[in-house]
This record gives C-alpha cells, sequence and structure tokens, in this order.
C-alpha cells in the first residue's frame, strides 16, 4: 500500500480549504449555456478530483450547490457525516470492506451539509470526487460552528467535532 505522503507528492496534492489534499484531474470541455441562475452560462458539466484525508485532519462541515459523488480508491475507510435538509444525521462509511457495510460509491446531495473523517485506528484514505454540475469554489460554503448549531442544535457534539474555529 502507498504510503500517504508519497500519494501527495505524485499526485501532486495540495492542501484544501476543507481539510486534506486534493488535485484536479477532471473539468469537462463542455458547458452549459445556463439552467437558472444557480448554473449560470459556462459552468462545465462534471468535475473531478483526487482528496486525501489523513488521520486527525478532518475535513469539516461545508456544503456545494451540486450532487458529490465519493469514490473509495486506497487506504482506510473513511466515514461522512452528512446533515440533510430536514435536519438527519446520516454517516456513511467509504471503503474497502464491502462485507462489514463499507461502499465504494456515496453521493452527498446538493444542499447538504457533510464532513469527513479516516475512521478510528486509521491512517489515511485516498478518495475521488466527482461533481456534476461541475465544482466552482463561488459554490462552496463552509459551515460556521455557531450558525449551523442554531439551524440543527440537536446535532451540536458532531457540528462542533466537525467544524473548526476562527
Amino acid at each position: 500500500m502507498l504510503k500517504a505522503e508519497q500519494l501527495i507528492r505524485q499526485l501532486n496534492l495540495v492542501p484544501h480549504p476543507e481539510g486534506g489534499y486534493y488535485c484536479e484531474t477532471y473539468r469537462s470541455s463542455a458547458a452549459f449555456d445556463g439552467v437558472g441562475e444557480q448554473f449560470p452560462a459556462g459552468r462545465n458539466y462534471a468535475t473531478a478530483i483526487y482528496f486525501l484525508l489523513l488521520k486527525g485532519r478532518f475535513s469539516a462541515f461545508h456544503r456545494i450547490q451540486s450532487d458529490e459523488m465519493w469514490h473509495y480508491y486506497t487506504g482506510d475507510p473513511v466515514m461522512i457525516i452528512e446533515i440533510t435538509g430536514d435536519g438527519k444525521r446520516v454517516e456513511t462509511i467509504l471503503g474497502p470492506y464491502i462485507d462489514k457495510g463499507d461502499v465504494f460509491q456515496y453521493t452527498v446531495k446538493a444542499g447538504h451539509w457533510f464532513a469527513a473523517d479516516v475512521v478510528e485506528g486509521g491512517h489515511y484514505t485516498l478518495t475521488g470526487c466527482t461533481v456534476a454540475p461541475g465544482f466552482d469554489f463561488r459554490d462552496f460554503e463552509l459551515a460556521e460552528r455557531e450558525e449551523l448549531i442554531k439551524m440543527y442544535p440537536h446535532l451540536e457534539s458532531i457540528i462542533s467535532n466537525y467544524t473548526r474555529t476562527k
């Protein structure tokens, strides 16, 4: 198994604002003529990245305006923690152990808050993320701890665990 440092170097990964490391690997050449105000003209149909998380360096709660499909590649399983629009907490383990309930792919719906963390006892995970319509940092919203807790007070503990203070 490749080591995280080797993957970061070989895949040209750089720090991501939510946590972890990433590199864009695909951006469709085709783009929308415009799909309402949410996706104006020029938005690419799809994008893809490599995304690597290290033990103890979680991906903080954030949301985007597109669906985001996660793909497991190598390393340890990763837990994706999602808050649905109606305030339900959903946890999905993306990893290699399908006989234990892991999944190889998982899609976070557009507008849902989500975070991710390497499972307990793990060291790193390498995933891929495919976004359609394509990712644009203008759609990226990093959660403010107090605001998210106001919206979902019943999830205060998990929100506190997966947000960063300024």
